[in-house]
């Protein structure tokens, strides 16, 4: 179950690398297209994954909330494609999403901010100060989503195994390093341990995704978390309803069979003078 994760930063040139290396390792490359073609299957369309894909919620709206929802489903299509085994997960933070995990080839591509420019401008033959915008405006967005939902700095050089500088190295260079580092013995360790860690992640996130979708749960004050098919709450709720409410949705997930864990229930109303 090889699994290779990379973060790029825009013109790196980083996707024409990607879909090599999947072509001569014979992986899935699991990017923006796959996931649009896969979608469909979990009640995503292409228009709403143009809205939320790699782009952070703010959680203040139930508009926030359902996009919010929407990058839960975005991550478990991302997750079922890992358990396929054999797969390149080209950005959507795949290495943060899958962190606990020690088996991960964690790959970054970066190159000075004009390099990207020239780069991109020519390739897409577009003007420069175009691609300086855009470029800019990626880099910010991307950066944004890392730290939002992963509450990592998405330049901190410990998140990552590799990281390539396109300017200094060629691509054949690149390629060939990158599928090198593929074949590291030591990667092959821990494979049922991922396969665990990928069972309860997607159904932490599918019961998250439930309390996003629910109008009668704040979900603002407690966590989630998954041992097998246990699921765990921790934290605080405002009523006895909701407590209720957050135990049943859990519960009628599919894959949970039980429910563990004290939520507390604090009444903000009760302390009002």
């Amino acid at each position: 179950m090889a699994v290779i994760t990379i973060s790029r930063e825009m013109g790196t040139g980083a996707y024409q690398i990607a879909r090599e290396v999947a072509k001569r390792l014979k992986h899935t490359l699991v990017d923006g297209n796959k996931i649009a073609e896969l979608a469909p299957r979990y009640g995503l369309d292409k228009e709403l994954l143009k809205r939320v894909d790699e782009k952070p919620p703010v959680y203040i709206t139930t508009e926030d909330r359902m996009h919010a929802a929407h990058l839960n489903t975005i991550e478990i299509v991302i997750l079922d494609c890992v358990k396929q085994g054999n797969v390149i997960l080209y950005g959507r933070g795949a290495q943060d999403l899958l962190s606990d995990v020690e088996n991960i080839l964690r790959i970054r591509f970066i190159a000075p901010f004009e390099h990207r420019v020239e780069s991109f401008s020519e390739r897409e033959w577009i003007d420069p100060d175009l691609a300086r915008e855009l470029i800019r405006k990626s880099d910010h967005q991307r950066g944004g989503f890392i730290h939002f939902y992963f509450n990592r700095n998405w330049n901190d050089s410990l998140g990552y195994d590799l990281t390539f500088n396109t300017e200094r190295m060629s691509q054949t260079a690149i390629i060939e390093s990158i599928i090198a580092a593929a074949k590291d013995p030591r990667l092959k360790e821990g494979e049922e341990r991922l396969k665990q860690v990928i069972d309860e992640t997607i159904l932490a996130k599918r019961v998250e995704t439930a309390f996003l979708k629910s109008a009668d749960i704040e979900y603002i004050h407690f966590r989630i978390s998954v041992s097998g098919t246990v699921v765990n709450f921790s934290g605080h709720v405002h009523s006895e309803a909701e407590k209720r409410e957050a135990i049943r949705l859990a519960t009628a997930v599919e894959g949970v069979e039980r429910v563990e864990g004290d939520l507390q229930v604090l009444n903000y109303k009760s302390h009002k003078g």
